[in-house]
């Protein structure tokens, strides 16, 4: 069976890298933790077989030279944001549109940018489990969303109808999504905070946050494979 399945990631301008993570990392670290997280993220998406494509959208020509390096697409932020809607949704129905006009009528996965230990056998485990129109997956918290699947069901690109933000699993589940259930550690992990960050690193993080948190004088232990390490010490 061919894969089906199209990956979209939204990723805005690393100068306005996540400052919630200014307590345990410093400004000028974290654009390159945000790219860091990110190349871990794709590299997790494109390495799982049902998944057909990984499209990225982004203004950021940076971010686009590193995700296209890794098999990823490009596609260009939205000049325009409609009234109500946040700059990350509108990113991902823009990058779902284009991957309907090249495509047309097959599955959707929004996937957060966020997701350093994410493995691929999760994401491949989670594409079989999700039989449903609209799945959703949770964060770590159970009040965010890391991953949005629309299965097939049209040409409509806006029918993705992204919600991400604050409390958005329950409005992604109020709007007919059907929250998905399974024991992905890593696909849950998202990170905002420097708790976050850590909670990632105890489970395993890619490669490429791993080579930066080593940079940085976070210790290391690397496991198995040796592309998966945890931290020793605190990030604080």
């Amino acid at each position: 069976m061919h894969p089906s399945v199209h990956a979209v990631i939204a990723v805005k301008s690393l100068g306005l890298a996540k400052s919630r993570l200014a307590d345990g990392l410093a400004p000028e670290y974290r654009p390159r933790l945000v790219l860091a997280m990110l190349e871990d993220t794709v590299t997790a998406a494109v390495s799982t077989p049902a998944i057909a494509s990984v499209t990225v959208v982004t203004p950021d020509p940076t971010v686009a030279g590193v995700v296209r390096a890794l098999g990823a697409r490009v596609h260009p932020e939205p000049e325009v944001i409609a009234p109500h809607t946040s700059g990350l949704n509108a990113a991902l129905a823009a990058g779902a549109e284009g991957v309907r006009r090249a495509h047309g009528a097959v599955d959707l996965l929004a996937l957060q940018a966020d997701l350093p230990a994410l493995r691929a056998a999760e994401l491949g485990e989670l594409l079989r489990s999700a039989r449903h129109h609209r799945s959703v997956v949770t964060d770590h918290d159970g009040s965010g969303t890391v991953a949005l699947l629309v299965r097939g069901g049209g040409d409509d690109p806006l029918e993705l109808n992204p919600l991400f933000g604050p409390d958005s699993a329950r409005r992604h589940i109020a709007g007919g999504a059907v929250e998905v259930l399974g024991e992905w550690p890593g696909l849950r992990q998202d990170v905002d905070t420097a708790a976050d960050l850590e909670r990632a690193v105890a489970l395993g993080v890619g490669r490429a946050t791993s080579a930066l948190l080593r940079e940085i004088g976070v210790s290391q232990a690397c496991h198995g494979t040796g592309d998966r390490c945890r931290a020793e010490s605190s990030l604080s």
